[in-house]
């Protein structure tokens, strides 16, 4: 046998030191990654989920706001998302996401090896692939990577395959597939998809057809390429890329296949955000509200509560019929009195904003307060060279009383500040008398433009003679007969150098019901002599009037400002028999799971008498009957039992009316922001042209529609025994009469053509 050379022994003994060293390297890396793992999954090399956090993934989720049909009419968010259980998510909408996204997901255990050992092949060939299963995207939509460099990208990798593989071992595979769908992004900013198909198709995910099913999946590849709002031809062509894969993978046949990529998936886009939508007012002031009722309020686990993180489920009061109902004539009446508004001597051509004095005042405030010139200020430029660039024409878009609510067009700052101001605003609200229930919330005139409120109890405004049932109410509880004699003649009173005349001294002595129905000022002004200013303005408390009410002769005739919403909390006693009701919009505050957090209940306690309510419920008849609310009879056909009031302040700068039926009580407030802008006519500017039409408008849908469950036919009943000075004979009974009074009947034309 030939010996072997030293240099062969040589090479073979490298040859196996080569091999030992592989060997032990493998090994080491081996072990290394092995024990990187357990680090990984241990929590001991970064932040790793415990069992509990894959279990309940904290994902933040958007609280509802529901109407009292369970109607979701809002949502308040970081990221606007809602969850679904997976039996309440179409079939369709899964087949499309496992053939798009992970065909094999039922045959993995979070890794699919398949997809994972073709990666270098594809790459070779220059092919973009996807290889991350479902598992795997859910793992990185609940924990997101912090970095995205080339370094720590493997590390972040192997992260996520750890915690699909937890998942897996944690959850059931249609657990998965429902976290998944909860929160992965769809266009327009919206989470989950529950939300992508309420918005996308109204319609909640269990009713999704095939296509639009393919449509919301395709959004998945990208959210702004594939937007079916914004791109529908992209959207479109994804769709039928996601109907070849289900076709491939046996979801749909070829008959299906060819059907659907044939036709159009229109949408039925309804997104509900913060300016739109129903009752956008409403849900400012339940945001403002909820946010404060769970200020003091922990989680279980000791953690505040997150009107904004926490899916909060806020049920509410709110009707959406009769919302809907209040929204249509406030724009029914705006519309038309809008134009008669503006119509005016000095609106008409502009020559108001040429007074000196207030419109100056208010005008220099509206400049100065506008974004464009705090943005001009930002920039060291003088007075000068800012009113010189606020008069430049510029492009913008402004609110306009048509089917969008605004226009674009070219109009300087300066004059758009102009435009806007002239506007006429609006407060509308309806409410159940007896349990409190706000039915309608109707803040403004559009939420875009005009985010002020008009209901909320913190907008105060000159009140008027709606403030007169009050007195009246509080003067017949203390046995004043509504048939008595009230003077008219001017008032003397300690605080005045002379007799108060506040208005109606011609009609001399009259009966407490005709005074009331006309609205007479110094028959107020008379009865209020009689019982008194400090016990009156402490009556008016009781009965809800949280506002400064000035201990003065002129609170008789309403000069106190005062809010809609607690103006009509105090008429509540009226057709509640006695009983005031503070008005509630808040029924209850749930956790995501169902839980209570909190509930409300209205306030209640008896004020007056039944009897006394009834008897001004009898007098405000007289108002709508024969006295200043008369239009609603002869105008607007509204012939049902209703009392009311109307108000107007000085100068018209206040229009209100205040009416109520034996189920409903409602009000309407109208005016510019500015008390300098009104009517010049007190034809046009009174409550009863002004703001009594939204009232009509109003309950002439609310009887016409039975779903509202309001009874047209029902009437005011007495109490027991009820034998009042009209049933005694003692004066006619002008509470049922239809001769109205001539001096309410003039037609609201518009005289300024």
């Amino acid at each position: 046998m030939k010996p072997i050379d030293k240099n062969t022994q040589a090479k073979a003994a490298k040859t196996r030191r080569r091999i030992r060293t592989l060997w032990i390297s493998f090994i080491f890396l081996l072990v290394a990654f092995i024990v990187l793992v357990i680090g990984i999954e241990n929590g001991l090399v970064g932040y790793m989920p415990s069992l509990a956090e894959l279990e309940n993934p904290q994902s933040a989720v958007s609280s509802e706001v529901l109407a009292s049909d369970g109607t979701v009419i809002g949502r308040y968010y970081v990221q606007d998302r809602s969850n679904s259980k997976f039996n309440e998510i179409s079939p369709n909408i899964v087949n499309a996401l496992l053939a798009t996204e992970d065909a094999r997901f039922y045959d993995h255990a979070g890794i699919d090896p398949v997809a994972t050992v073709a990666i270098p092949f594809y790459v070779l060939l220059h092919k973009k692939r996807g290889s991350s299963t479902i598992t795997q995207q859910l793992a990185k939509n609940l924990f997101p990577r912090r970095s995205q460099s080339v370094l720590t990208l493997p590390f972040m990798k192997l992260k996520e395959w750890v915690l699909a593989v937890k998942l897996e071992r944690n959850l059931t595979k249609r657990e998965i597939i429902t976290l998944y769908l909860n929160t992965v992004p769809f266009s327009d900013n919206v989470y989950g998809i529950k939300n992508a198909s309420m918005t996308f198709y109204n319609k909640t995910p269990d009713k999704v057809s095939i296509d639009e099913a393919a449509v919301l999946v395709g959004m998945l590849k990208g959210n702004t390429i594939f937007n079916p709002r914004t791109r529908p031809k992209r959207a479109r062509e994804r769709r039928n890329i996601v109907l070849e894969q289900m076709l491939k993978y046996g979801a749909i046949n070829d008959k299906q296949f060819a059907e659907l990529t044939a036709k159009e998936t229109p949408l039925d886009y309804h997104k509900i955000d913060y300016h739109d939508g129903l009752a956008p007012y409403f849900r400012q002031v339940v945001e403002q509200y909820v946010k404060s009722a769970i200020k003091n309020m922990t989680k279980p686990d000791g953690s505040p509560w997150d009107i904004y993180k926490d899916g909060l489920k806020i049920y509410t009061t709110i009707d959406m019929t009769m919302q809907r109902y209040g929204e249509e004539a406030v724009q029914e009446h705006l519309t038309s009195l809008q134009k008669q508004f503006v119509a005016q001597p000095g609106y008409v051509d502009g020559s108001i904003w040429k007074r000196k004095g207030n419109v100056q005042n208010i005008l220099s405030q509206a400049i100065k307060g506008s974004d464009r010139y705090q943005m001009l200020r930002g920039q060291d430029m003088t007075e000068e060279q800012i009113m010189k660039e606020m008069a430049k024409p510029i492009k913008m878009k402004v609110f306009a009383w048509n089917k969008a609510r605004s226009i674009d067009t070219f109009m300087s700052p300066l004059d758009s500040i102009k435009y806007m101001k002239l506007f006429l605003q609006a407060g509308f609200m309806a409410m159940d008398p007896f349990t409190g229930e706000v039915k309608a919330w109707v803040g403004g005139i559009d939420h875009n433009f005009f985010m002020y409120d008009h209901v909320n109890i913190n907008t105060k405004r000159q009140v008027g003679s709606t403030i007169k049932p009050l007195l009246y109410c509080f003067a017949v509880d203390n046995g004043f007969s509504p048939c008595g004699v009230v003077s008219t003649a001017p008032q003397e009173f300690p605080s005045l150098a002379e007799p108060y005349d506040a208005g109606g001294s011609d009609r001399g002595d009259i009966t407490m019901m005709e005074a009331l129905a006309k609205s007479v000022n110094n028959a107020a002004l008379y009865i209020l002599k009689q019982v008194g200013i400090e016990p009156f303005v402490d009556f008016a408390h009781k009965c809800g009037i949280q506002s400064r009410l000035d201990a003065v002769p002129s609170v008789a005739l309403g000069v106190s400002d005062i809010s809609l919403y607690e103006m009509l909390g105090a008429y509540s006693m009226f057709p509640g028999g006695g009983m005031h009701t503070d008005p509630y919009f808040l029924v209850k505050i749930e956790d995501k799971n169902g839980t209570l957090v909190r509930n409300f209940a209205a306030k209640q306690k008896e004020l007056i008498s039944p009897k006394t309510a009834y008897k001004v419920v009898r007098m405000m008849r007289g108002v709508v009957n024969a006295g200043t609310g008369g239009r609603l009879r002869y105008r607007y056909q509204i012939f049902n039992d209703v009392a009311g009031k109307t108000g107007t302040t000085n100068n018209q700068a206040d229009a209100w009316f205040i009416g109520y039926t034996p189920q409903l009580l409602a009000g309407a407030w109208v005016g510019c922001d500015d008390r300098e802008f009104r009517f010049r006519s007190e034809r046009l500017g009174q409550g009863a042209a002004a703001a009594l039409p939204i009232w009509a408008y109003f309950m002439k849908r609310v009887y016409a529609d039975p779903k509202t469950g309001i009874d047209p036919k029902k009437m005011f009943t007495p109490p027991q025994g009820f034998v009042d000075c009209v049933a005694e004979g003692m004066m006619p009974d002008t509470t049922t009469s239809t001769d109205i009074d001539e001096t309410v009947k003039q037609p609201v034309d518009d005289i300024y053509r």
